[in-house]
């Protein structure tokens, strides 16, 4: 984690699967009430429907709170399964930690 004035930065690191999804959406939990949050899931060589699934619920568990979420993926496989689950549609995905930052635009807190 990353935690600067305007923003946090959640980087897993690793494969985000069944065996691993528990311990990211724990990682995550304190941040869910945090306004703007970026998950780098860049160093994530590869995800699962379970680690899909905690993505999206770490992003639902934000927005509950007001917050706003980008996702960045480095990867071609991780950003291919965000475009084909569609989930490029609810939440911005970029390329960089700044591009998923400018998309999320200017801090309102």
């Amino acid at each position: 984690m990353e935690q600067a004035a305007t923003h946090t930065v959640c980087r897993p690191v690793g494969e985000l699967d069944a065996a691993t999804v528990a311990q990211f959406r724990e990682e995550l939990a304190p941040y869910s009430g945090h306004a703007r949050l970026v998950i780098d899931l860049s160093e994530v060589p590869f995800m699962d429907s379970a680690g899909l699934g905690g993505l999206i619920g770490s992003i639902r568990r934000a927005r509950e709170h007001d917050g706003e979420v980008a996702v960045v993926c480095g990867g071609a496989g991780i950003s291919r399964l965000l475009h084909t689950t569609g989930l490029d549609r609810i939440v911005a995905v970029a390329d960089s930690v700044e591009d998923a930052l400018d998309a999320l635009g200017p801090p309102s807190r």
